[in-house]
């Protein structure tokens, strides 16, 4: 029974990695379309496996789940994109590569995999190529979380220095779901390398209430309140960042006095 329970607390985790089957189109390169009833549904659900125990960190175990699925799939394209997601995570990047590179071509119009090979382009350093992924991923009209993308594109416009394109994007994810996380702290990242202190103070405080604040979001509202004079409300920031994420580079870029560094929201 606790097995039976831990895994499906692993499906649930990896739903959001591997994206339901609903969202992938039927054609020529889809999933679906690669594969008949009982082979798919096995690759299908060690997929999901395999992304749960990615999601923890376990990368050795989700990786024999991985296997699992392309033995019975070896052209089932979720599999090779959270198998791209396991290398790159353990920088082996040139596996990653391979594994984002068959999902696509397995499965042109698969958005998540799209997004996934785009994101990691961008830690990468190869911006151009992953705007291409993100774009890629938007043309599915039944993408269903076309936010990400457009959130994830915001981040790479940010690391190139582009902060008009990346305020556009993170707009139009804002547009989709008005709550979207990376995209809010996207938001006030841009607002703050613009000066706009307030604007940026109040993207954080919206953050804050929906969602726990990370060492980026901590780390940026000890500055905007730096910069704003606040000094209680800089402390604030400061005693939690300390506090709840000592290990970070953020809290020793506050502890060392480094206000100028912004770090990477990839």
């Amino acid at each position: 029974m606790k097995r039976n329970r831990s895994i499906l607390a692993l499906l649930c985790l990896a739903f959001w990695l591997v994206g339901c089957a609903g969202t992938q189109p039927t054609n020529s390169g889809s999933p679906e379309a690669r594969s008949s009833g009982e082979d798919n549904l096995s690759a299908r659900l060690h997929t999901e496996l395999g992304a749960g125990y990615y999601a923890r960190g376990q990368y050795a175990v989700a990786l024999q789940e991985l296997r699992k699925a392309l033995d019975a799939d070896n052209a089932y394209a979720p599999a090779y994109s959270i198998l791209g997601l396991v290398h790159a995570e353990l920088r082996e990047d040139k596996q990653a590569e391979a594994h984002f590179r068959h999902a696509v071509e397995l499965s042109p119009n698969y958005s998540d995999a799209h997004n996934n090979f785009g994101l990691f382009l961008c830690q990468r350093g190869r911006p151009a190529e992953s705007v291409k992924h993100f774009e890629a991923a938007l043309t599915n009209s039944l993408y269903a979380t076309p936010e990400k993308a457009l959130a994830n594109a915001g981040n790479c416009a940010l690391e190139k220095g582009d902060l008009a394109q990346a305020e556009d994007y993170f707009v139009r994810a804002l547009k989709r779901v008005s709550n979207q996380s990376t995209a809010l702290l996207g938001m006030a990242e841009v607002h703050y390398r613009q000066s706009r202190w307030l604007a940026a103070r109040s993207v954080l405080r919206q953050l804050g209430d929906i969602a726990g604040l990370g060492p980026q979001a901590l780390w940026l509202g000890v500055r905007a309140e730096r910069r704003l004079g606040d000094r209680e409300a800089e402390a604030n920031y400061g005693a939690q960042l300390r506090r709840r994420f000592p290990e970070s580079m953020q809290a020793q870029w506050l502890i060392s006095g480094q206000y100028d560094q912004a770090g990477s929201l990839l």
